[in-house]
């Protein structure tokens, strides 16, 4: 029997090579487009893109706060606290009840326990961020596991029971949800990993608006390695042309996902250093070839860069019009000085949200293309890198 062949936009791809989600159904879904040509989510459509509406207005952007318990404790023993839930609930509460903080914050992605907490004195975090008109998010991955068959490549797990956790996760507030994924350029990447990562990634945006949460689709692509600038141009390009042809194929609605993307840059280890220009450049390059306008916001991640870099790339892009909405997603170029002002001690509370609201402000200047580092404290000139970084 000849082989089954079907064409992606960057590649050609038989049965054998199918991502490993793919290979356990041949059987193409009926389509839910209607007549006039647009794609429907069920009956949250208008939700979905009013929700992401929202989320991509002008001066605002994402404060990721979605580390899972082990991840959150090694940012706690970086200032000698015990990885206790106490101690999480104390610091994502300083965080969550900053005032004024929608000024500058329109989404916050929480982890699963995050959403379920309340302040000490009894008031539901959610209900916190809904008076500052901020909207809860939810990360719903399950992790990396290693990917059998690879170059030493990871995929990310968790489709199994995501609908019943998605309608949970929505009756308690949450508005929009978050799935991570990883692709190593120093690892290949290989066909197989960014084909498993382009349709895990569509399968959870389905699944994800079916149930009424806004889906971010982040496809991070690391900063190890010593490659150019121009070699992680050529993978995103890759990676989001994958992405885009399966989030098309399982009749994901454009107007209502929000990207977060890596920002084009050279490997950390990579000899020369990039200008925020630079960065624009290549970065705005592959959005413009690769993104439809449908899709409302591209809110950045800073992937370890310092809070001053990923302010100053994420201010490059903004000197001219975009067809989306160009922000920030930011978890420690938003947080390392807040944590580092709050050492764990409640009367430096006040200290560590005003912090948190300098660096808050700063990226909301830098959406409207109005940023200067002028003033700006070293600690933000400090780098987050970390080789093999896990959430």
């Amino acid at each position: 029997m000849a082989s089954l062949k079907l064409t992606a936009p960057s590649s050609q791809w038989i049965a054998g090579e199918r991502p490993l989600c793919q290979r356990r159904c041949v059987l193409k879904a009926p389509s839910r487009r209607v007549a006039a040509g647009l794609i429907r989510a069920g009956s949250y459509t208008d939700e979905l893109v009013q929700t992401a509406k929202s989320i991509a207005s002008p001066g605002r952007g994402i404060l990721a706060i979605d580390e899972s318990n082990a991840t959150c404790g090694k940012r706690l023993a970086s200032i000698g606290l015990e990885n206790t839930e106490t101690n999480r609930q104390a610091y994502r509460q300083l965080l969550l009840t900053t005032p004024s903080l929608g000024e500058y914050i329109s989404g916050a992605i929480l982890f699963e326990e995050t959403l379920y907490q309340s302040t000490t004195d009894g008031k539901k975090f959610v209900d916190c961020l809904r008076e500052e008109k901020i909207m809860p998010g939810i990360k719903v991955d399950k992790g990396l596991v290693p990917l059998p068959g690879s170059n030493n490549e990871s995929w990310c797990q968790g489709l199994d029971g995501l609908a019943s956790r998605c309608a949970e996760y929505y009756k308690q507030g949450a508005r929009f949800a978050k799935w991570r994924t990883v692709v190593s350029i120093p690892c290949g990447p290989s066909a197989l990993a960014v084909k498993e990562a382009a349709w895990g990634l569509a399968r959870y945006a389905a699944i994800a608006q079916d149930n009424g949460l806004v889906p971010i689709v982040e496809p991070e692509i690391l900063l190890d390695g010593d490659h150019p600038i121009e070699r992680t141009l050529e993978v995103a390009e890759k990676v989001w042309a994958e992405v885009f042809y399966y989030l098309a194929e399982n009749n994901v609605v454009f107007e209502g996902i929000l990207l977060k993307p890596s920002m084009v840059t050279p490997g950390a280890e990579h000899k020369a250093r990039a200008s925020p220009e630079t960065i624009a450049k290549y970065t705005l390059k592959m959005l413009n070839r690769r993104v439809p306008p449908a899709v409302p916001g591209i809110m950045f991640l800073s992937g370890g860069q310092s809070e001053m870099e990923a302010t100053l790339n994420l201010n490059a892009m903004n000197q001219g019009p975009n067809p989306w909405h160009v922000s920030f997603s930011y978890a420690r170029a938003l947080q390392n000085s807040v944590l580092k002002t709050w050492q764990g001690r409640p009367e430096n509370v006040e200290a560590a949200q005003k912090a948190l609201l300098v660096r808050a402000k700063a990226n909301s200047l830098a959406q409207l293309g109005r940023y200067s580092a002028e003033g700006e404290r070293d600690e933000a000139k400090a780098g987050m890198f970390q080789k093999g970084y896990t959430y």
